[in-house]
């Protein structure tokens, strides 16, 4: 008997299979309980959605690209036999070890700066973290930017703890009727089916944390998601000491009215605080990333009038000082504000502790604290208990100056201390990994974990041309299978006719230029703008030397009836036969998707109404995979663009007439598609569009290194966290 013989015997034994498939089965239920897996790569193709994938790949998307429904659908035989059909089993054990390699590693950048931090860690509190899109608590991009702050901070060794809430029912899956209306469905999932485990107290008990109000407790579990390094702590209120309706508090993110959200930020603020005790954690720093958490420094500072003796300023100073916070929008509708009768009925125990009249307590959230008819503001209520605050990109960080100065009425606008941090993305996450390959033939080892100097991506600028367009055409023919797939089968399943079935089935074209566009469809993000004039479209589309084609895709608030519309119009064009098949909505938007549409398409379209747009990041995960961008000059773009790494549309003026400024944005973007976009792309030389790849690499080295999620921490690192936590820093390199 030979050697391989003997070994395919000891295989079919049972005790010897049985043993093998236990052996597979944890090893790979270690991989999917921490969603590291979601974005290592070892660059031999060894990473952990390609992993799960091969084990069943239509199972893989059937789950929406969750490990543990996967797991759980396949029986120890099943297991076995997908491990052994795909030669499975070595890259397993590869990523094994790479995920103990990774957590067990003392070089990480943070490791020798962090100082205190290690004792005492930065606590981030975000309503939404967009981890991976099998991990549904997130809505759009300021749950996507939480979700790459914990990726980059635990790639960075930065000493930090997530704190969210579990929404068993998510946001929302979004479905499009035969006419193209939104309709939204709620299916519930099981923490622990997410592999969630509970968070447990220094004794060993699960902990949990009850939040009083006037009108009852609040009484919350706590589960928790590894997300490499990082802890993320998520607060479920879905437990038998909670009636009826506190139980579905945590069912749905940003569903119900202003009782059920001031309850979720209650929750979210002062029991996650709470949750962090329990569970041993004493934070130095706070960061808030937006105002849904502000309640957590009202928690802080009564701790330090009920431990320490301290007056209320006093304690307001002490946390101030070690807190940091995140404003994200320059859109009212985006702060959060509660009349006072709700407030009072909710705060009125924390008031209590903190020494509080009523009203001291509304003063606290007005920008007026003598005006008895403003409501409360959690935005106001954040500035006035953190000492650093930023927006989010340059142009950001002076709207916001300009659109609180009433809080500092003495200052001049530019000593108001609101400044900035640009938003980047996760590169490990959002960069496909056959450009990350073709990226390590250039530039310099190791770059991947140094994506933050601008030295490193220079060589970038010598990316050999045919090899790059060969990677972006492979990536956008990708995509386009994508959509073919995905497009048509929605058609089917909404029971349209076989002429719009048979159309989409060979929608697109991959030699045509490709145009994205995927977003909130917010109203101020105009997502209908390129719709405007039909004729003006249908000449860029249907141009017989020049081609385009256009996907879109996105949801809109349930009770955004006017982002509902434009998710209607553009179903509408889409269905128009000049456009039948060229322009395309994909419902059901998600990381997933938004992963897949910035990896392949040419041109990233971004139009919202100036200045509006904080940041935006979608296109800089576009950047990262050699697509350009097409932009209005708002957020990161207006920082961004220099004139030869992408497209800027208009020239960054505001027309007080919103009308007039729509046209004028739409004809600007005609105009830069037709006379700038096509005729770069289409000129080639020996088959390739030089100038076109000359920007693309262009925008390598200009923004890159700028625009992606660890030059961020390090920023907020070594600006915000080392400063609030007393750590001296002698060289942040």
């Amino acid at each position: 008997m030979t050697g391989r013989d003997d070994m395919d015997a000891k295989r079919r034994d049972p005790k010897v299979r049985s043993d093998e498939a236990t052996r597979l089965r944890a090893q790979l239920e270690e991989l999917a309980g921490n969603l590291f897996w979601s974005w290592f790569s070892k660059g031999t193709g060894v990473d952990g959605a390609t992993i799960f994938r091969a084990l069943d790949p239509a199972r893989w998307e059937a789950t929406n690209h969750d490990p543990h429904a996967l797991l759980d659908g396949m029986d120890d035989d099943a297991l076995a036999d997908a491990v052994a059909r795909t030669g499975l089993e070595r890259a397993i054990d590869e990523a094994v070890r790479a995920l103990h390699a990774y957590l067990d590693a003392e070089d990480s950048w943070a490791e020798g700066r962090a100082g205190t931090l290690h004792r005492e860690p930065i606590a981030y509190f975000s309503a939404e973290f967009g981890v991976h899109e099998s991990l549904a608590i997130y809505s759009g991009g300021l749950g996507v930017l939480a979700g790459d702050h914990l990726k980059s901070a635990s790639d960075l060794g930065l000493p930090l703890v997530g704190v969210g809430l579990f929404y068993r029912e998510g946001y929302f899956r979004q479905a499009l009727d035969g006419e193209g209306r939104q309709t939204e469905t709620y299916p519930a999932v099981d923490p622990a089916d997410e592999g969630l485990s509970p968070v447990r107290d220094l004794a060993g008990a699960p902990v949990r944390v009850a939040v009083e109000h006037e009108e009852g407790t609040i009484h919350a579990q706590v589960w928790e998601a590894r997300v490499g390094r990082v802890r993320l702590l998520l607060l479920d209120t879905d437990v038998e000491e909670n009636d009826a309706e506190t139980r579905r508090l945590t069912a749905r993110l940003y569903g119900g009215g202003h009782a059920m959200r001031i309850r979720q930020e209650l929750l979210l603020g002062v029991g996650g605080l709470r949750a962090l005790e329990a569970a041993g954690i004493r934070p130095g720093v706070l960061h808030l990333n937006e105002g849904h958490s502000a309640f957590a420094a009202l928690e802080a500072a009564a701790r330090r009038v009920e431990r320490e003796g301290l007056s209320i300023e006093e304690a307001r100073h002490e946390v101030a000082s070690r807190t940091i916070f995140t404003t994200h929008t320059p859109v009212p509708a985006g702060h959060d504000r509660f009349e006072p009768e709700l407030v009072l009925a909710h705060l009125r125990p924390l008031a209590e502790r903190l020494g509080l009249d009523d009203d001291a307590l509304l003063a606290l959230g007005r920008v007026d604290a003598e005006d008895e008819e403003e409501t409360f503001c959690m935005t106001v209520l954040a500035l006035r208990f953190a000492h650093r605050v930023n927006g989010v990109s340059f142009l950001h960080g002076r709207v916001s100056r300009e659109m609180w100065a009433e809080l500092w009425p003495a200052r001049k606008r530019h000593e108001i201390p609101i400044g900035h941090v640009t938003n980047g993305v996760h590169l490990p996450t959002f960069m496909a990994p056959r450009m990350r390959t073709l990226l390590d033939g250039v530039l310099p080892t190791g770059w991947a974990h140094r994506a933050w100097d601008p030295e490193v991506w220079q060589a970038a600028l010598e990316l050999d041309d045919r090899a790059l367009w060969e990677i972006r055409h492979g990536l956008k023919r990708d995509l386009c299978a994508f959509v073919r797939l995905r497009a048509s089968t929605e058609a089917r399943e909404r029971g349209e006719s076989a002429e719009v079935v048979a159309a989409l089935e060979e929608a697109l074209d991959e030699d045509a230029l490709l145009v994205g566009f995927a977003r909130r469809f917010a109203t101020y993000k105009r997502a209908a703008l390129l719709l405007k004039d039909l004729d003006a479209l249908d000449e860029l589309v249907n141009d017989p030397e020049r081609p385009m084609r256009v996907v879109f895709a996105g949801k809109a608030h349930p009770k955004d009836e006017g982002g509902k519309k434009l998710i209607q119009r553009v179903f509408e064009v889409g269905r128009d036969p000049r456009f039948l098949g060229k322009v395309i909505l994909l419902s059901d938007y998600d990381i997933g998707v938004g992963r897949g549409l910035t990896r392949g398409v040419d041109v990233w379209l971004n139009n919202p109404r100036r200045p509006l747009e904080a940041s935006g990041t979608s296109g800089q995960k576009v950047v990262l995979n050699g697509g350009l961008n097409c932009s209005i000059l708002d957020g990161w773009w207006a920082e961004g663009w220099d004139g030869e790494n992408g497209f800027a549309i208009g020239d960054g003026e505001v027309h007080k007439d919103i009308r007039l400024q729509d046209a004028r944005d739409h004809e600007a973007l005609v105009a830069v598609l037709r006379d700038e976009v096509k005729p770069l792309f289409y000129t080639r030389e020996h088959g390739l569009p030089l100038e076109w790849l000359h920007r693309v690499k262009r925008g390598f080295a200009t923004l890159a290194w700028r625009f992606n999620s660890d030059r961020m921490v390090r920023d907020y690192a070594v600006g915000s966290y080392f400063p609030a936590a007393g750590v001296q820093l002698a060289d942040h390199r």
